[in-house]
């Protein structure tokens, strides 16, 4: 999994397409798990076709670990499949979403403050 640090606050994680995503998931997890200082992340699923309820469960572990220490997490490039998944199990509500890199990161430089609901 590409993983690049875009700024000292921010990482753009690419998943590669894997149904289960574990390795992908493991990295993002360890990245995340510890930061030095608060982390914001944007995960980029352009390239993952599919997902099953370990990949949203691990995402909202993810999720959990990035808020307690203050961070953000913005999914995007997300195909039909995989955010009607996210719709089904009403984790919309939960995750900021956005269409490309471009814009979560944008998302995140406009409303640095602002955090997604709890």
């Amino acid at each position: 999994m590409p993983m690049e640090k875009w700024s000292d606050k921010v990482i753009v994680v690419r998943l590669a397409d894997d149904p289960h995503l574990g390795d992908d998931l493991d990295a993002l997890d360890a990245a995340t798990a510890r930061p030095p200082a608060p982390l914001n992340a944007v995960v980029d699923f352009t390239s993952v076709r599919a997902v099953n309820s370990s990949t949203l469960a691990r995402m909202l572990k993810v999720r959990k670990q990035m808020a307690a220490a203050g961070g953000r997490l913005v999914l995007c490039g997300m195909n039909d499949q995989v955010w009607g998944a996210f719709l089904v199990t009403n984790l919309d509500k939960l995750f900021e979403a956005s269409n490309s890199v471009a814009m979560a990161l944008a998302t995140l430089q406009m409303n640095p403050a602002a955090r997604p609901p709890k």
